[in-house]
């Protein structure tokens, strides 16, 4: 297995885990949050789904600002968890398509430079980007023992 193999295959086994999880809420708590300043569930949904494209868009341009991108989910109604997938389903297609164009060693020599953040080599950036995800996993977890709802076995 390849580095950028083994890359992707990190990124689907963290999407399936998420999806896994998310699928614990149901949908009367969608828009609990445990203060005024958390995202609710399904707000994180969407913030995970989002940020996702705009990591696309900074690999792209190796590097920028979030605020420098506009993104497709503005403006776009909170609903439920399987629009939210099937919105992000194509944006989600070409990010791994994106990462797949990429060499081992461009993993190096490639950096993603962000204004008032480290810069980062292209390998560096990826493994923050699946790290970013599953830290909003177990933060849905958390939600879900709160909540008092049943959470997932996401470790098989």
């Amino acid at each position: 297995m390849t580095a950028i193999e083994a890359i992707i295959l990190n990124f689907e086994e963290i999407r399936a885990r998420s999806i896994q999880i998310w699928s614990g809420v149901t949908p009367e708590f969608y828009n609990w949050k445990p203060d005024v300043k958390a995202y609710s569930c399904i707000e994180m949904i969407r913030h995970v789904l989002e940020v996702e494209n705009i990591y696309r868009l900074l690999i792209i341009n190796k590097g920028g600002n979030v605020s420098d991108f506009d993104s497709p989910w503005k403006d776009r109604a909170l609903t439920d968890i399987q629009d939210e997938l099937e919105f992000a389903a194509p944006y989600r297609k070409e990010f791994l398509k994106t990462i797949q164009i990429f060499t081992e060693d461009e993993l190096n020599s490639i950096e993603i430079v962000r204004k008032d953040r480290k810069t980062r080599n292209l390998g560096d950036f990826l493994n923050r980007c699946s790290y970013h995800e599953s830290v909003h996993a177990g933060q849905f977890l958390s939600y879900l023992r709160i909540l008092g709802l049943d959470r997932p076995n996401i470790w098989y």
